[in-house]
């Protein structure tokens, strides 16, 4: 029985595992793929371009959280098993303070911009485009832009642009960064690391 806590205990706070039920983040991630997710990552600490795994039950389902006693409660479920049916994968696109827009900006048509700085994004689903939906939005502080790999089918943040809190993932709602996929073995790898939305700058910053 210790031992047991002390398992549900360390996946709680260090690590979790969670199955892709969709193909919204192919060709990264496909649908059945398994992957690792640190929970030492959280808001504060994210990156754009990073991959998340976070609670959309405020932000796209419009659910309140429950109190103290329903959010221990899906902490030990979420613990126990690889999913608790309201988890999203998503990249991270804009972070707190980020102006982040598409698809025609700086004279670039047809690519996503942030901070007014045209993006290339070679983890794109080929032939889609990088959005078919315009947007131009100022994330608010505390909260992240999220969208998937796979634009032409995934409902990210895109989605509620409408709805209140405008699609944005509160800081709060991240489970933890996706840093390793896990099975199949033959797609055994690492994900994540520097690339081209990390090289923007900070709003405010210099170039």
């Amino acid at each position: 029985m210790a031992a047991a806590v002390i398992v549900i205990a360390v996946r709680s706070l260090l690590v979790q595992s969670f199955s892709l039920p969709t193909g919204s983040m192919e060709p990264t991630l496909a649908p059945g793929d398994r992957v690792l997710v640190s929970r030492l990552v959280r808001g504060g600490d994210l990156h754009r371009g990073d991959i998340v795994v976070f609670d959309g039950r405020h932000a796209f389902l419009g659910e309140g959280d429950g109190g103290a006693a329903a959010r221990l409660g899906r902490a030990v479920v979420g613990a126990l098993t690889l999913d608790s049916g309201t988890d999203y994968v998503k990249r991270v696109i804009g972070l707190p303070g980020d102006r982040v827009s598409c698809c025609s900006t700086s004279g670039q048509v047809g690519q996503l911009a942030v901070n007014g700085v045209p993006v290339t994004e070679p983890y794109l689903f080929p032939r889609d485009a990088p959005s078919a939906v315009p947007f131009d939005v100022l994330v608010p502080p505390g909260a992240i832009w999220v969208m998937g790999d796979h634009r032409s089918v995934s409902a990210d943040s895109r989605s509620y642009l409408g709805q209140p809190g405008g699609g944005m993932i509160d800081e709060g709602d991240v489970v933890g960064q996706v840093t390793v996929r896990y099975w199949p073995l033959g797609r055994l790898g690492s994900l994540g690391g520097p690339g081209p939305l990390s090289t923007v700058p900070l709003p405010g910053a210099g170039p």
